[in-house]
């Protein structure tokens, strides 16, 4: 059997655990493994001549099976210390996970947190190994009734295949919905510390290179993942199974539709309230968030409710200000970085929304896309009670706003903010959601596939992490754009592109893990959602597209 390793080819004559290759060939620092393309377990057994390559620290999909592995063996920690308590994961501010205890009388505080660290400490020094095993649906059914995790009996309910993956441990069982590390020693690092009404846990970052960010407390952000939390208590509307639910009958499915998009609505009032109540000092009102968030719906609703409020609000383009490829300035590869602040004419802009603020008539430029260059735009003037509005990537960044004073502008950053769960112990990732998103909005508006959008998806993220997420804390307010409801439609519109994806394409194992939570919702029908909805600028028949 011949296995090509990293460029190098090792042959042997018997079945090989990856575990092990790596190892005899003295590899560092391994957590995952690709055999011909498709994602493998350190434990995975190749029988057969394979292209292995090695994942480490800097690769996302290796980094995904150490935080599930480190999600196992806290909940495991929890089990032996606290037996009656129950956790749930949620991910959490500054790229962190926060861990709340359930069914526990006593408080979360140091104390606790430092034996629950102490025990994941002693768990990775004691080196278990985690094996997979696999069992009946009525098998895992009894398993987890036994075992009190009603939450992972519930979503059983909705599972396509006739049987379950769990991994054992040292004698605890668990499901963690992905990939995991095959021993508990392999989590080389993690950081633990109480952050009511829990505790955080940070893990390393592929974006990083394997390094944890250092925590930063961000309030305003914090309060919104808060609201998120609470919101998805009183509607009952968390989890998959609580979600597929609502989605059994049309009329069910119609008030779960209505009451997501009614908390839309009483953030856009909240919002109307903010900036009617100080509008004699708000000039400028600053939209940004990541990628697929439903920017251009929210400011198109945002404008109507001031309207309706007697404001009189004029939308700026932001993008009208680019000055062009050629200026633009220059990624790694020679490339023009588009995303950069620089790629913007920025003293024009000040110059422009200033004057606009003293009263003074401009004429705006315009962006020809076609012929890459700027062309004269329509000239306004603005009245007493006529805010401007910008939304874009750079809308909060202070440079490209300089000349307004920070007591005339009003900051919005928008995202969706999800707390929705497959179980208790498997939060879904809010970058997934946007990712599919942004797969089927490419695919109605630009013909582009999923591969398309898989490509794009990483420099779309290097720009998030540049000159997005570092000026979410100018954030005056933040407008969580989920709608709890929202994968029960998406996912119509994403399976079959999904499935589309060869087995042999690099962007298989992404399609692959998306297909493998999607699968669990019931489908809500398209003609529900309302033409208003900020879901509609993704699945197309908004009332703002035309």
């Amino acid at each position: 059997m011949k296995l090509s390793i990293q460029g190098q080819t090792k042959t042997y004559d018997r079945p090989q655990v990856l575990l092990d290759v790596a190892r005899e060939l003295g590899l560092k620092n391994i957590l995952a493994a690709t055999v011909n393309g498709r994602l493998r377990e350190l434990s995975y057994i190749e029988t057969k001549d394979a292209s292995v390559e090695f994942l480490g620290y800097d690769h996302p999909d290796a980094i995904r099976m150490y935080e599930s592995t480190l999600r196992y063996v806290v909940a495991m920690a929890i089990k032996r210390l606290l037996p009656s308590a129950k956790v749930r994961f949620n991910y959490s501010i500054s790229r962190s996970i926060l861990a709340v205890l359930d069914q526990y009388d006593g408080p979360t505080n140091a104390a606790v947190v430092k034996a629950i660290k102490d025990e994941v400490n002693r768990i990775i020094t004691s080196n278990y190994t985690i094996t997979r095993k696999r069992v009946s649906i009525g098998e895992a059914t009894k398993l987890y009734t036994d075992l009190n995790m009603p939450d992972k009996v519930a979503i059983l309910e909705y599972r396509e295949e006739d049987y379950v993956n769990l991994y054992a441990c040292d004698g605890y069982i668990n499901y963690m919905f992905g990939y995991m590390l095959p021993e508990t020693g392999l989590l080389s690092a993690f950081e633990m510390f109480p952050y009511h009404p829990g505790f955080i846990i940070q893990y390393p970052r592929a974006e990083l290179n394997g390094q944890i960010p250092k925590f930063v407390d961000e309030p305003t952000f914090g309060q919104a993942l808060k609201e998120a939390a609470k919101w998805g208590k009183i509607i009952q509307g968390n989890s998959i199974a609580k979600i597929n639910d609502y989605a059994k009958d049309y009329a069910s499915a119609v008030d779960f539709v209505n009451m997501c998009e009614t908390k839309h609505n009483h953030q856009l009032n909240e919002l109307g309230n903010l900036i009617q109540n100080n509008i004699e000092n708000i000039r400028l009102i600053g939209i940004a968030g990541p990628s697929s968030s439903g920017k251009t719906t929210f400011s198109n609703r945002l404008r109507v409710e001031l309207m309706s409020r007697g404001l009189k609000p004029v939308m700026i383009s932001i993008d009208d200000y680019y000055l062009g490829k050629h200026l633009a300035p220059k990624n790694e590869d020679g490339s023009p970085d588009l995303e950069h602040i620089d790629a913007l004419d920025v003293e024009l802009f000040n110059h422009d929304m200033l004057a606009l603020i003293q009263g003074q008539s401009v004429t705006l430029p315009k962006f020809n896309f076609k012929t890459g260059k700027r062309e004269q735009g329509k000239t306004i003037h603005l009245e007493e009670d006529t805010p401007i509005m910008i939304e874009g990537i750079h809308a909060l960044n202070e440079k490209l706003t300089r000349s307004i004073p920070k007591h005339q502008k009003f900051q919005i950053y928008i995202a969706p903010q999800t707390q929705l769960h497959i179980d208790d112990h498997n939060p879904i990732s809010i970058t997934e959601l946007r990712l599919l998103r942004r797969i089927v909005r490419d695919q109605k508006y630009r013909n582009a596939s999923a591969i398309d959008t898989m490509n794009m998806w990483p420099s779309v993220r290097r720009g998030e992490f540049q000159w997005i997420y570092p000026f979410q804390k100018e954030a005056n307010y933040v407008f969580n754009s989920e709608l709890s409801y929202e994968l029960a439609v998406l996912k119509k519109h994403a399976v079959a592109q999904l499935q589309a994806i060869p087995r042999d394409n690099k962007h298989f194992i992404t399609a692959n893990r998306l297909l493998k939570f999607l699968k669990y919702f019931n489908n809500i029908d398209d003609d529900i959602v309302p033409c208003n909805s900020l879901l509609r600028e993704f699945i197309g028949g908004s009332s703002f597209h035309h």
